[in-house]
């Protein structure tokens, strides 16, 4: 297994599939081109990419250029790293028939390459891997789910760590697990819970607006 201090992006859940095989990192999948319209994943990314890095990781057809380059042009800061499969023909074994330019996508390629490709790219990290302290259970727990303002306050402990406040519980769950230590979390929950400042996730849409302005790109 081959740890990365960088999130990995991809196109589609397969692909992440595949890739956890072998990673352990943030994988956030882009669902093809509805990133195009994705605000909330768009901040995710670009906040992945100020705050830890990103390697970007799309198929080689010209499907998988278009999005990278889209992703590209969203991020103005930050680290970001393009990693590239080989061009193989080729058809995954799922699907019944092979893609319109008849290429092998990530989620087709043979483990020991992909595991190849990012041995070269000298990003892992030797340090042990440390098991979740944030689970379903730990949410419900710490009042962030189950109570009448959960939705509220996981706003608000996003915030508190510079998440987009508008991130969904699942990849809220992993990207505080591969991110923050749990004493970051503990403190920025407490935070969250003693702070009386308003619902952050009234700033998210102008946040968005403020950077589609600025950027010109229609996310």
């Amino acid at each position: 297994m081959i740890k990365l201090k960088h999130a990995v992006i991809v196109e589609g859940k397969y692909d992440k599939i595949k890739l956890k095989s072998i990673l352990d990192a943030v994988i956030i999948t882009v669902d093809g081109f509805g990133i195009y319209k994705n605000k909330e994943k768009t901040q995710l990314i670009r906040s992945l990419a100020e705050s830890c890095g990103i390697v970007i990781l799309t198929d080689s057809d010209t499907a998988g250029f278009k999005i990278r380059n889209h992703l590209k042009g969203c991020i103005k800061s930050g680290e970001v790293i393009n990693v590239y499969i080989p061009r193989i023909k080729g058809k995954e074994k799922r699907k019944e028939k092979p893609s319109s330019e008849g290429l092998l996508g990530v989620e087709g390629i043979d483990t020991k390459t992909l595991e190849e490709t990012f041995i070269k790219l000298g990003l892992a990290v030797n340090s042990p891997s440390k098991p979740d302290f944030l689970t379903g259970i730990r949410m419900f727990d710490d009042g962030l789910t189950g109570m009448a303002n959960s939705s509220v306050l996981r706003r608000r402990l996003l915030c508190e760590l510079g998440l987009p406040p508008l991130l969904g519980k699942n990849s809220m769950l992993e990207v505080i697990n591969r991110l923050f230590t749990e004493e970051q979390y503990q403190n920025a929950l407490k935070n969250a819970k003693a702070t009386p400042h308003k619902d952050c996730a009234s700033d998210a849409q102008s946040i968005f607006l403020s950077d589609e302005t600025k950027s010109g790109v229609n996310t």
